[in-house]
């Protein structure tokens, strides 16, 4: 009989996970543990402080639904999200560079044509978003579809409304043949990652900032080229700098000029001032 010892203890338990039948997984468990085992010993963990980090996870679990993703709102606060997606899409500096999901994307977006507004009359300064999607060699590609989605005035996801059973703010465009697109909706805000669970709750205990700074999500799935999850920062928006899922890159910074009423950039009309921004999405093959 082997006795167990703290010396001998994360020795055992790789040798115990090295058996799994595949090796990825082999690979993958046998790291956790040594890693799990050596953030144990760096620290000292406690009995009571292990015990509440076990509660801290049933908590995140129990909080979890169809509608809200608390575990990757934990990914996302450690910084561990972009390290994945940084490490998963080292794209051409072409490219356009990648960045998080996030815990509010929804299946099965409205399909809707060149101009539409995906706002459908919410509240918020018009926006009309506009530009090309294109290979990194400059050729449009047309028709790709922008799976989008935002917030509204409240800082508020369409899956964080109880009483909502509508598309809200989020659609999927198609570029037309010389790879165009445009979006209308309305200028999207900063806002608080939701503080009322067990991420909140950990980051109130730090000076972390919850704050994300203004933007709208952008996915890209075209035949050919690598997929693209990405957002569009808004020029001088609060929080560029402080992020609080480390989601904010240069490249993905946009400005937004103030019109005045007329003219719109899908060749219509519009009786209020509106925002124009323009960007082009770079997509790399696969």
């Amino acid at each position: 009989m082997q006795l167990v010892t703290e010396e001998n203890i994360t020795d055992l338990a790789v040798e115990r996970w090295a058996t799994a039948h595949d090796p990825r997984t082999a690979e993958l468990m046998t790291a956790l543990v040594r890693h799990l085992h050596a953030f144990a010993r760096e620290v000292r963990l406690t009995e009571a402080e292990w015990m509440a980090a076990i509660q801290w996870l049933n908590r995140t679990g129990q909080i979890s639904n169809e509608k809200r993703e608390e575990f990757i709102l934990t990914s996302d606060v450690l910084g561990l999200s972009m390290l994945v997606v940084q490490m998963n899409h080292q794209l051409d500096p072409r490219a356009t560079p990648a960045t998080v999901l996030g815990p509010f994307h929804i299946e099965g977006s409205p399909e809707l044509k060149y101009g539409d507004d995906m706002s459908q009359g919410l509240p918020g300064e018009p926006l009309y978003l506009h530009g090309v999607v294109k290979d990194l060699d400059g050729n449009p590609v047309p028709d790709a579809v922008l799976d989008i989605w935002q917030a509204d005035n409240e800082g508020l996801y369409e899956s964080q409304h109880a009483d909502v059973d509508e598309a809200r703010l989020r659609g999927k465009y198609t570029t037309r043949e010389d790879g165009s697109y445009c979006v209308r909706t309305v200028a999207p805000l900063g806002y608080t990652i939701p503080v009322d669970g067990p991420v909140g709750e950990l980051i109130t205990k730090t000076d972390i900032s919850h704050f994300r700074p203004a933007h709208v999500h952008f996915l890209l799935n075209v035949p050919g080229y690598e997929p693209l999850i990405t957002h569009l920062f808004q020029e001088g928006a609060d929080y560029l700098d402080s992020d609080v899922v480390f989601g904010v890159k240069e490249e993905l910074v946009v400005h937004y000029e103030r019109r005045e009423p007329g003219e719109t950039p899908d060749g219509g009309t519009i009786d209020q001032p509106w925002f124009e921004a323009r960007y082009d999405f770079v997509l790399q093959p696969r």
